[in-house]
């Protein structure tokens, strides 16, 4: 198997745990993940397997979706409701037209100041570590841009949202930040990611589905091709002749692809390069001053 594995990540279980259940499930330790989600998060974890992992650096994961359940009336240390309360209030009180314009008005860019309980480092030292240890250090606000926000369903003081963003959101800041606005506080009480980048949670299994799929001899339709993930990239197909110069490490000229020309580009671009529909290498074309491209491999693949 090469490629990626979509995992639907249920809640309790860290981001690398995923990975260590799936090296024993596949007999590989070639693996690893995108895109981590915190324990208590559910949902689309894109696992790569083998060749897969070579890919990851070229993935276009910019697109997020996710579902978000916010409760209203409180604010925690950790932004969610797993950590400690610092203030209560209630809940109940938001009238629909407030809600419905603050969500709005958190459309588009925003200003974002990262959490602490996250990845992030300082000075080499995740700032989780550093909250645990009841250290809060000075985060600079990053833009993060939100594409959109739907209102599925409001029981107050339970509110359910529906987002689309971009790499990099912090979900629970976000609910922060709405209930900072409404006046009442809110933290994240549920969080299922749907999408991330090419990865939907349709395409998704659990671990112990893919478990089931190994016993039954049909994990391989489970598994996402790199060909297929880095689909954002332009296609130039390879005849024979390319085909062996990219298997010795060279990169091919055009008389060496089935393309007519090379793509038009005014900048350095990457591409992927084929054979018969499956994954060769990734090559970035860079346009030259008196004409024609000269082609860089990045990355070349079994």
């Amino acid at each position: 198997m090469n490629g990626f594995v979509v995992i639907d990540k249920q809640p309790g279980v860290t981001s690398h745990d995923v990975v260590n259940r799936v090296r024993r499930i596949l007999g590989t330790r070639k693996v690893g993940h995108t895109g981590t989600l915190d324990p208590f998060a559910t949902g689309v974890l894109p696992v790569a397997v083998n060749e897969g992992t070579k890919s990851i650096p070229f993935l276009n994961e910019g697109l997020k979706g996710y579902d978000a359940l916010l409760r209203l009336g409180v604010k925690t240390d950790t932004l969610d409701m797993t950590g400690r309360v610092l203030h209560e209030a209630d809940g109940t009180a938001v009238c629909p037209d407030r809600l419905e314009a603050v969500v709005e008005s958190f459309l588009g860019e925003i200003s974002q100041v990262p959490p602490m309980y996250s990845a992030i480092k300082r000075d080499g030292q995740p700032l989780y570590k550093l909250a645990r240890k009841g250290q809060e250090v000075e985060r600079q606000p990053r833009l993060v841009r939100i594409d959109a926000l739907e209102i599925l369903s409001v029981r107050l003081p339970l509110v359910a949202l529906r987002i689309v963003c971009s790499r990099g959101t912090y979900v629970r800041s976000l609910a922060d930040d709405m209930g900072a606005a409404l006046g009442c506080g809110a933290a994240l009480q549920e969080l299922r990611r749907t999408v991330s980048g090419p990865f939907d949670i349709a395409s998704s299994v659990t671990l112990e589905g893919l478990e089931e799929a190994v016993r039954e001899g049909r994990a391989e339709a489970l598994c996402r091709t790199p060909y297929v993930a880095l689909g954002h990239l332009e296609d130039i197909p390879l005849n024979d002749a390319g085909l062996a110069k990219v298997g010795h490490g060279r990169a091919p000229g055009l008389e060496e692809t089935l393309a007519a020309t090379w793509p038009a580009c005014s900048s350095p671009h990457l591409v992927r390069l084929s054979f018969e529909g499956k994954l060769v290498a990734v090559a970035e074309l860079s346009p030259l001053d008196g004409g024609g491209f000269h082609v860089t491999l990045k990355r070349v693949f079994c």
